[in-house]
């Protein structure tokens, strides 16, 4: 059986993981109707999502590593299947939002779990470009998550939006059961062996800079459709066409990313966050109501922000090659982490000085991010040159 099938379901289930996660803030203005609860509190649906993951990832992660990987990628999927059925039925707030608990616990499991078995399907030289394959669910689950799902809830109810994410996972999970091969069993790796990479200071500034440019990307992502309304005064319909074509942009980026990352690492990941920082800047200087002139911001910002994802993903976990799966919990954890700091910065500086304080916030944890990557590659080339003047002294 090709490997393509079953990348594309571990994929549609990305897709249905972050329909999940984010999905829900496209019909906040529905369930703050139909419950009566504030924006404030309606808003834990998205917070204690991302809280779950930042505190409870990696530890999670850890315990399920040493089981069978299609076994657990099967049941997070139909657990994720079941949460939404019973969401789109919860009787009060506060059962929908305890909901969200279980499907958070599972979601850096799964997470984790497809992107190594994504990996494992291809050669070891191809390996990026299975990751760059299963990120295209991430990213279209977390461009689109928010606009299908509100168009499903205007087209059809507020339940239909909740089935579509359950059904997307059953689908996916379906899918898994009969194109995924029993792999063998995981390499016991003890746990203490696992825990042993977290004291590479090496894998600590890769962490930072993940964390850094998942800051500088929500900083601006988490308030897009606000900043476009209210700097390019276009109308609710035009800025959904420009959304979409970010995820189009997302898509391409994640991919170019992919092929960059394969042939040159460091480069590429030094790169990237000038690239945000460079979209931030044009969305700045060069937002109106001119549509063709916005459709090229859109198309580049949403390939320098999705690729984040991919070129994040390879470069910290590309110091945890002793514990692959461990290091992807990780990156899961901080990634949410650098969502959370860089929503709460970026909501600091808009009170402080309007709209424009979204790209300054960017700006900042962008500029951030090439100062700890930028230090850690010229420590990387020291212990290089150590090394070599070692060898010849010996």
């Amino acid at each position: 059986m090709s490997r393509h099938q079953p990348i594309f379901f571990i994929a549609l289930g990305l897709f249905g993981l972050y329909c999940i996660e984010f999905g829900v803030v496209g019909i906040l203005p529905v369930i703050i109707d139909r419950f009566s609860v504030t924006p404030a509190k309606a808003g834990w649906l998205v917070g204690l999502f991302a809280l779950v993951i930042a505190v409870l990832g990696p530890f999670l992660v850890l315990l399920a590593s040493r089981l069978r990987r299609k076994r657990i990628l099967i049941i997070s999927l139909l657990v994720f299947a079941g949460v939404s059925v019973a969401s789109a039925y919860a009787p009060a707030f506060d059962g929908l939002l305890w909901l969200r608990v279980l499907p958070a616990l599972f979601h850096p499991i799964y997470f984790s779990l497809a992107m190594v078995t994504a990996m494992s399907l291809y050669p070891k030289e191809q390996t990026t470009q299975a990751t760059a394959h299963a990120f295209i669910g991430t990213s279209m689950g977390m461009v689109l998550g928010i606009p299908i799902t509100t168009w499903v809830a205007d087209q059809f109810s507020y339940q239909a939006s909740f089935l579509f994410c359950a059904a997307v996972n059953l689908a996916a999970a379906i899918g898994l059961i009969i194109s995924l091969p029993e792999a063998s069993s995981p390499q016991r790796l003890s746990y203490g062996s696992q825990l042993a990479i977290l004291k590479k200071p090496a894998l600590w500034l890769n962490i930072a800079a993940s964390t850094l440019i998942f800051a500088a990307m929500f900083s601006v992502y988490a308030y897009a459709a606000q900043y476009l309304t209210q700097q390019t005064h276009l109308d609710a319909r035009a800025i959904s066409l420009l959304l979409i074509l970010f995820g189009v942009g997302g898509v391409l980026g994640n991919l170019l990313a992919a092929r960059w990352l394969s042939s040159n690492k460091v480069r590429t990941t030094l790169l990237h966050p000038i690239a945000l920082g460079t979209a931030y800047c044009l969305l700045y200087a060069l937002g109106s109501p001119t549509m063709p002139s916005m459709i090229a911001i859109m198309l580049f910002w949403g390939a320098a922000h999705t690729s984040g994802l991919i070129v994040t993903q390879v470069w910290l976990t590309s110091e945890t090659q002793e514990a692959p799966e461990f290091g992807t919990g990780l990156y899961i954890s901080f990634i949410n982490l650098g969502v959370t700091v860089g929503s709460m910065s970026a909501g600091w500086f808009i009170d402080w000085m309007g709209m424009t304080g979204t790209i300054v916030s960017g700006l900042l944890f962008a500029g951030l991010a090439v100062l700890v990557i930028g230090t850690k590659v010229l420590l990387d080339k020291r212990k290089l040159a150590h090394r070599v003047s070692g060898v010849r002294v010996a």
